[in-house]
Order: structure tokens, then sequence, then C-alpha cells
């Protein structure tokens, strides 16, 4: 379906931007009125990363303050801990198959003393159920992030002489050869086409300009990958995305920091050839 009125309603986003677009909590309640039902569950896989994050904290701590951007409040977590506690197989439409792999996981004691980070055992298994989206652009989309925070990961680990095999997650074939690997270009150079522009930006020293180029790397694929869609939903969810980035900046310095990002972004269209 095409959303003619709605993305000719959405402003043009700048990565300069530092203020006057909608909160990433008050674009979701706009956008869930003007959506399909099948769009609106789009839309509610890219808010699940902080579901993901409440369901940890509300397991530690069934009091803890929930962030508002999950889709499901605290009352839900607490009906759904309780079903998959006292159910073998739990049904509900609230409930993700991978929350349930999840809390089955942490339930043996092996899993937590063997190495594995819970957290990202469970990034990985959302990234996995992500991935299966009918929605070609949205499965790229988090396909390309697994990607890259892994090659990150890899990169980190070699630096610092740390095992990388139990930090890599997910399971396809790049975190396959990047649990391994001990290549110069981590043996992916083939498969993944920001292989280089990533290697690249590693090397920035400064943590928050390196997060600034990971960013604007993010930024151009979300513009290439939405470059053909006009009125569709995928020009919706790039606009969602691109949305928390500027919010996730605006939160660590405003004007000055937007204006490191807008110059960061123009270096790197200059500097680093970004492959098709």
């Amino acid at each position: 379906m095409n959303y003619y009125c709605l993305v000719a309603g959405l402003p043009d986003l700048h990565t300069e931007d530092s203020k006057g677009f909608l909160s990433l909590e008050d674009l979701r309640t706009e956008l869930t009125g003007q959506l399909t039902p099948a769009d609106v569950k789009l839309l509610e896989l890219l808010y699940a990363k902080y579901d993901n994050r409440n369901f940890l904290m509300f397991l530690k701590q069934r009091d803890a303050i929930l962030n508002p951007l999950g889709n499901l409040n605290a009352s839900d977590w607490d009906e759904l801990v309780r079903l998959m506690q006292e159910t073998e197989n739990p049904v509900d439409d609230r409930l993700p198959s991978y929350i349930i792999s999840y809390y089955n996981f942490i339930q043996e004691e092996e899993n937590l003393v063997n190495g594995i980070f819970p957290e990202d055992y469970l990034s990985g298994l959302y990234y996995a159920f992500a991935m299966k989206t009918d929605n070609k652009f949205l499965s790229a989309w988090f396909e390309f992030n697994l990607n890259l925070n892994n090659l990150l990961t890899a990169i980190s680990c070699r630096k610092h002489g740390i095992e990388q095999q139990k930090l890599i997650i997910g399971h396809n074939e790049i975190a396959g050869i990047l649990k391994h690997t001990h290549a110069r270009d981590y043996g992916i150079g083939n498969l993944f086409d920001y292989t280089d522009e990533v290697l690249k930006i590693a090397e920035e020293s400064d943590l928050m300009e390196r997060e600034k180029k990971i960013d604007a790397l993010k930024w151009h694929w979300l513009d290439e990958n939405t470059f053909f869609n006009y009125f569709s939903i995928e020009k919706v969810l790039a606009f969602v995305l691109k949305t928390e980035m500027l919010e996730r900046w605006k939160m660590l310095s405003f004007e000055a920091g937007s204006a490191i990002f807008r110059d960061l972004l123009y270096s790197l269209k200059k500097d680093v050839i970004i492959k098709a």
C-alpha cells in the first residue's frame, strides 16, 4: 500500500537537524493511526528493541521504570512472564517467539555460566526473528546492522586481544566467519559490501566521532535502499529510523553535535566510496 498523503506530509530530515521533528514516541502514535494493521506490525518490529531492554529490566526488577518506547508496558510483561512461567508452550499475540526462546534459554543454569551474555543472546534471537520478516527492506536493514555490529565487535576483540567467538551474535554466514577468522579483511570482504568502510571508521580514535560516522553510514544505507520507494511503507520506516538517530544525538549534544554529524557525513561521502 502507498501512503501518498502521509509521506508527502513528512518533513525532510537532515543530519544537521537538532529540533523540529517529532519524538519517537509521538511519531509512533501519529503513524499507528494511519498505517494498515500489517504495516503497524512492521513499525512495532522496529520498536521491539525497546521491548527487549524493558523485558530484561523487568526480569531483574519487577517495579523497574520501563522505557515508554516499548510496545508493551509493565502490566503486559507481568502477564506474559507469568504465562511463560506457568505454560510450557505459551501463546499470546503480544509474545514474539524469540522472547519465549530467550526465556527458556535462561532457565538452564549452564547457559548462564558458559560465558554467553544473556543480553547478547537475546539480541541474536531478535535479529534472526526480524530478518525473517516478509518486508525485504526491513529484513535487509536488520541483516545490515547485524553484520555491521558483528564486524565492529570482531575489530575491537582483535585490537584488545579478546576471544570474539562468544561475543559475535546471530547465526548467519558472516557471523559464523567472524567467530573464527584471522584474515586481514576478517574473511568477509566479498560478503559484506561495507567491510572497507567499517574498517576505516574503526580507526577513528574519538569514540563519539566514530559513533557519528557509523550513523552516517547507516543514514546513507537508508537513502540508498529507499531511493525508488516514494510513498511506500519503506519510506515511512526509514523516516522512523532516521528520527531515532537524530533523537539520540539530540540527547547527547545539541547544535554542536549535529554540526559535527553533518561534517562527518560530508567527509564520509567525499572520501569513502559506498558500494552499491
